[in-house]
């Protein structure tokens, strides 16, 4: 095809249409063309028309190395010099058989015939940023519901350790588990499975395990059979091992229907094994602690004449042994010696420098007898002495059966109380001077009084009595109260109303206590 066929055919299209070479000399156009650009006319240059000459240009090579057509934009001058924007299409006239190729370029006013092009093209553009916008926001509420449910995993998560933290005893880790586990791990219920001879280690064939309770199974006591006996499809066994050792397993059940994360059922099981595994080795200890300490208390003689009871509790949350004594002396004949102290601290130190006193004092007492400020002297500077840096507090009486007279000093220690037989009470407050061990050369004083038929007399530690935040007369008064209820009970029965009816507390101490009841004198012919 030549010229002439292209401009019989071109005339007939509504566009404009231009044939050119590579250097943009214009070989023919239509009349459309006229129309767009006066200024496009046969033997124009193309590259003197527009405002972009590098960008056409190179356009222009473009479009005769392709055989399809590519889009492009131009600017041209019309006939007043106003610039005139065109999208154009171009490629190489296959069809031209003249001596150089030449380029076929399809152009259209952008300010006109585009306008609802345009249009159409911001529409679609605003489409696309309103579903990306759209994107964006389903991404920050999906985030943001993420966020939310680990937040409130997180929550459930340290609920329950530190419930785990808390907990002293296995019964505890047992209760921490069942109320807070289920809810850390989105399930519906858990249970304990356990070997409590592995979890803590006894001490002797007759000691006794810990109580069996609805929070935990005894794997020890089940048959193999039903140890391993399977579980529904909702439920699944996680093994407890801590330091090698397996102590048990976790059973999970979940809802019908739930996807378990395994991972995060997993951690939270080696979490629950290192409590339960923690929880038993203090079990161990604090039955070391209290074996030790019930070890290095006396055994009480029988006084003929006298009712006699001693007790001794160790602080719930202590596995260190403690300082805490009471004692009895046959001084002679006539006279019965009482002492009751307590060596301030826990530990080997405090344990060791409690046998020693009570040791010492039954030499020092029987050498002494019935002067009461030089026992307690001696045994100032005995623990001055060889213990230095520790201090005690103690309560020595001394007691004549023949004249019923009772003599008494007090270094630091509590007053006794004295429980009359119509419930009446009252202590004895007289005879205090300093602790022993921190002043040396201090001069003990002593009391006297006549003890009553029928009277009990109560010595203590102050374990019984002071409370954390609470004012110590208060603890006087609550003793003094429980006391008055003991009428009528012997010294067993009311050493142990006094040494469990206390209200707990979050750091307890120990709690010792020596009862002594004297009853009325036989009557003649009795």
């Amino acid at each position: 095809m030549d010229l002439a066929a292209f401009r019989a055919m071109a005339k007939l299209l509504p566009h404009a249409v231009v044939v050119c070479t590579a250097s943009g000399r214009l070989l023919a156009v239509n009349p459309a063309t006229r129309r767009t650009v006066d200024t496009l006319v046969t033997g124009a240059d193309l590259l003197d028309l527009v405002l972009d000459a590098d960008e056409v240009a190179q356009r222009l090579r473009q479009w005769l190395r392709s055989g399809s057509p590519l889009p492009g934009v131009m600017t041209v001058r019309d006939g007043e010099g106003r610039p005139v924007r065109l999208r154009c299409h171009g490629a190489r006239a296959t069809w031209w058989r003249g001596p150089e190729p030449v380029v076929q370029v399809h152009l259209a006013r952008l300010d006109v015939s585009d306008r609802f092009v345009a249009l159409s093209q911001r529409v679609s553009l605003m489409n696309q940023q309103m579903a990306y916008r759209r994107a964006i926001a389903e991404q920050r509420d999906r985030l943001l519901r993420a966020e939310t449910q680990a937040r409130a995993r997180m929550q459930r998560l340290y609920r329950l350790t530190a419930a785990l933290a808390a907990s002293a005893d296995l019964t505890d880790v047992c209760e921490a588990v069942r109320k807070s586990a289920p809810q850390a791990l989105d399930a519906v219920g858990v249970t304990l499975e356990l070997h409590p001879r592995r979890i803590v280690p006894s001490l002797a064939p007759t000691d006794t395990l810990p109580v069996t309770t609805d929070a935990w199974t005894d794997l020890d006591r089940l048959p193999g059979a039903a140890a391993a006996e399977p579980l529904p499809e909702t439920a699944r066994r996680v093994p407890l091992e801590a330091e090698g050792v397996l102590l048990g397993s976790l059973v999970v059940r979940y809802a019908p229907g739930s996807e378990p994360d395994l991972d995060h059922t997993t951690a939270i099981a080696q979490q629950i094994a290192q409590a339960v595994r923690r929880a038993g080795l203090f079990e161990h200890e604090h039955g070391l602690a209290v074996r030790l300490q019930r070890s290095l208390l006396p055994r009480l003689p029988d006084v003929a004449g006298l009712d006699i009871a001693s007790g001794y509790a160790p602080g719930t949350h202590m596995v260190d042994v403690g300082g805490d004594w009471y004692d009895v002396h046959l001084l002679d004949a006539d006279t019965v010696g009482f002492t009751i102290g307590d060596v301030a601290g826990h530990g080997i130190a405090q344990a060791t420098a409690m046998a020693q006193i009570n040791t010492v004092l039954r030499s020092i007492s029987r050498r002494h007898s019935d002067h009461l400020p030089t026992v307690m002297a001696e045994l100032n500077d005995f623990l001055g002495t060889y213990h230095e840096g520790l201090m005690a507090t103690a309560c020595y009486a001394t007691f004549h059966r023949s004249t019923r007279t009772l003599r008494y000093t007090r270094a630091g220690h509590p007053p006794p109380l004295l429980v009359h037989g119509d419930g009446t009470t009252e202590y004895l407050e007289a005879a205090l001077a300093p602790p022993l061990g921190p002043v040396p050369f201090t001069r003990y004083p002593q009391a006297a009084i006549t003890v009553p038929p029928g009277a009990t007399l109560v010595f203590y530690t102050d374990g019984l009595i002071e409370r954390r935040g609470e004012c110590l007369d208060v603890g006087l008064d609550r003793l003094a109260g429980t006391a008055a209820t003991t009428a009528g009970l012997d010294a067993r029965g009311t050493c142990d109303l006094l040494l469990h009816a206390q209200p707990d507390s979050d750091m307890p101490d120990d709690r010792a206590l020596l009862v002594v009841r004297f009853p009325h004198p036989p009557g003649p012919g009795t």
